[in-house]
């Protein structure tokens, strides 16, 4: 039997224990739209008071299993022309998206903070194909973790759940630099709006069992063609919508996709290293 961990997690590396509790709490359902058991299974193996802390609430589960299954759809679909692709994860907490995509031949490099990067290492032992770095995202040191020869086969970045709870300069900088030191990439990444954003920065998004950190970086859907000026080497920038859901979520996600104040999953894809620049 697995030993039991007992995390003692800062508040933003939190996030890591909130996301997994309620794709764990989504995954459990019958008719769940993201089938997650490498999920359940870390809830089990965790020693921490999930349902009293963060609370079981279906809608907020539903939407977190929909918006993990736009990135699994971004990352399937890369791996389909990329087989031997490398995805790198930052701020990779205890995704499991590993466990639900992966074609057997890919590389997976996860980047955390030191603390998050160590409960990873020790629920999910890493690999010849599945590697933890303890890293900061706006750390650069994390790209030079990616073997050159291995981004000749294509990489794609991931950052969910992440990108806001950095400063909007610290955003612009690491998309900056992400462009160009891959080339060609792509990079997914989700947004929260300036009001959820706003909020969370006063300390006013909380209910009686959680309270979400700060939320610096906030952005409303219609705005997302400003990512472009980040650098020249960002050539597309596309959202990616979420599919299916269940119930009211269903008949609501095209009514909502309409709505300027939302949350978003971003794609960008950047130029090859011909027609890339510096910012």
């Amino acid at each position: 039997m697995s030993s039991v961990e007992r995390p003692e997690l800062a508040a933003v590396p939190e996030t890591a224990l909130w996301t997994l509790w309620h794709r764990a709490v989504e995954a459990r359902r019958p008719d769940t739209v993201l089938p997650d058991p490498k999920a359940l299974d870390l809830v089990e193996r965790i020693d921490f008071p999930f349902a009293e802390r963060f609370g079981s609430n279906p809608l907020v589960s539903q939407l977190q299993g929909l918006r993990a299954r736009c990135f699994d759809r971004e990352v399937a679909d890369f791996l389909a022309r990329h087989p031997r692709g490398t995805v790198v994860g930052l701020g990779e907490g205890l995704e499991t998206q590993a466990w639900r995509v992966d074609n057997g031949r890919a590389r997976w490099l996860a980047v955390d903070l030191p603390e998050t990067a160590a409960l990873r290492e020790r629920l999910l032992p890493p690999d010849e194909r599945h590697r933890v770095l303890a890293v900061s995202a706006t750390d650069p040191a994390w790209m030079d973790a990616v073997d050159p020869a291995a981004a000749a086969q294509g990489v794609l970045i991931s950052a969910q759940g992440l990108l806001m709870y950095l400063r909007p300069a610290e955003v612009r900088a690491l998309l900056a630099a992400c462009a160009e030191r891959f080339p060609g990439a792509s990079f997914v990444f989700d947004t929260v709006p300036r009001w959820f954003s706003a909020r969370a920065v006063r300390g006013k998004l909380r209910d009686r069992h959680y309270q979400a950190p700060p939320m610096p970086f906030g952005m409303d859907a219609d705005e997302r063609a400003k990512l472009a000026t980040a650098h020249p080497g960002v050539v597309d920038v596309r959202e990616v919508y979420p599919e299916g859901g269940r119930g009211i979520v269903r008949a609501l996600l095209p009514v909502a996709a309409r709505v300027k104040g939302r949350p978003a999953v971003i794609a960008l894809r950047f130029a090859e290293r011909a027609h890339a620049g510096r910012a």
